[in-house]
This record gives C-alpha cells, sequence and structure tokens, in this order.
C-alpha cells in the first residue's frame, strides 16, 4: 500500500470542490494507494513542462497530479482539477 500525502494546494483545491466530487475523489484516492487498481485509474505519466510528474483519473473530466517519492513509497498529491490542472 503507497502511502500518500498532500499539498498545501492540493488540501485548498480539494475543499472548494463539490461536496459529491469529495466523496469520488477519497474513493478514488483510496483506490490509489493499492498500486493493482493503477491502470483502472488510467495513471500516465506527464510530457513537456509536467515532465517528471504523473496524474491519474477521478472521473472522465477531473484529476489528480502527484510525484512520487525516490523508492515509491510514497505519493505526493499535488494538484486536482479538471484538464486545465496541466497548464
Amino acid at each position: 500500500m503507497l502511502r500518500v500525502e498532500y499539498s498545501s494546494d492540493f488540501v485548498r483545491k480539494y475543499g472548494k470542490l463539490s461536496k459529491p466530487l469529495r466523496e469520488e475523489t477519497k474513493e478514488r484516492i483510496e483506490e490509489f494507494k493499492d498500486t493493482k487498481n493503477h491502470q483502472k485509474l488510467r495513471v500516465h505519466k506527464l510530457k513537456g513542462d509536467m515532465l517528471g510528474f504523473l496524474a491519474f483519473s477521478i472521473n472522465y473530466r477531473d484529476r489528480i497530479i502527484f510525484q512520487f517519492s525516490k523508492d515509491k513509497k510514497v505519493a505526493y498529491l499535488l494538484n486536482i482539477g479538471d484538464h486545465t490542472v496541466y497548464e
């Protein structure tokens, strides 16, 4: 199981989400902690200006951007939102 830590930016944006989206996000983060679910959540590496970061899907529209620790035992959740989080 992965350990998950949250950036202050992530926490602030999470708090602004609608209650249903917050609940869905909680469920996806719990699924994300088990690496067997990474394919289902469409975990993928980012390119260009976001090189070195990864993302996974909450739903069709919303994503979470994260980065692994060097030993890949901790995932730092950095940002959450629709596709504009890639900008």
